[in-house]
């Protein structure tokens, strides 16, 4: 049965108060952070998401990062929205091992990325990044499972991804997702703009466990369900 959530305002709580209530209840643990219209729409117009987040989805995006210990995101949506160096280890998932050209003047140790024994770009990425930052999953095909494991190994037990679509219904594919925080802007688009989660087919079971508000946006902790 699913417990009674009481909808709070996220003006009432603090950035202290805001980062407790997004405390994992252990770890290692995998939380996927998405924006999305009401009607499913995970980009604008313009194809990025930040034309259609706001102040609300800002804070706790922000919170998000301020907890976590590495950022995990797929290297096409590194590129397309335009990714600066952040402050923690961002982690670059791609099978063509491609250091995206905003990141290329990274300080060491800073980007990381997990690709494929089989990729054209493996050589060019040890160049660029260095040898202990380039992390082979597989001989084709990304192991998730070992990406989430192997960076636990390196004490990075919070771990946040900022998706894709595509990326992250692969993470719900392998089932190594613990989370979703999940943005809802008032706003609906039509058209047909990309959802959060495309790509794999996946049956994901979902339990709410806190559900803010702010001008019209909730902002909700959804934590992945699993037999015990």
């Amino acid at each position: 049965m699913t417990e009674h959530l009481e909808l709070q305002r996220l003006s009432d709580l603090s950035d202290d108060q805001l980062a407790e209530a997004y405390a994992p209840p252990g770890g290692p643990w995998l939380r996927v952070n998405f924006v999305s219209t009401v009607d499913g729409a995970a980009q604008g117009s313009d194809g990025v998401s930040k034309s259609i987040n706001d102040d609300a989805d800002k804070r706790v995006f922000d919170a998000l990062r301020s907890r976590a210990d590495c950022l995990v995101v797929g290297a096409g949506t590194l590129r397309t929205e335009g990714y600066d160096v952040p402050r923690i280890p961002l982690v670059v998932v791609s099978r063509s091992a491609d250091v995206p050209p905003t990141l290329a003047d990274a300080p060491p140790g800073r980007v990381l990325m997990a690709t494929v024994a089989s990729s054209d770009g493996l050589a060019a990425a040890r160049e660029a990044l260095g040898e202990d930052n380039v992390m082979v999953l597989g001989e084709d095909e990304i192991d998730l499972a070992a990406l989430k494991a192997g960076l636990a190994v390196r004490g990075w037990t919070e771990q946040l991804c900022e998706g894709g679509p595509s990326l992250f219904a692969d993470l719900l594919a392998a089932d190594v997702v613990d989370e979703l925080c999940w943005t809802v802007v008032p706003r609906l688009t039509g058209g047909d703009a990309v959802r959060m989660a495309t790509g794999a087919e996946v049956d994901t079971a979902l339990r709410p466990v806190l559900l803010l508000e702010q001008d019209g946006t909730l902002l909700g902790r959804w934590l992945v369900e699993r037999d015990a």
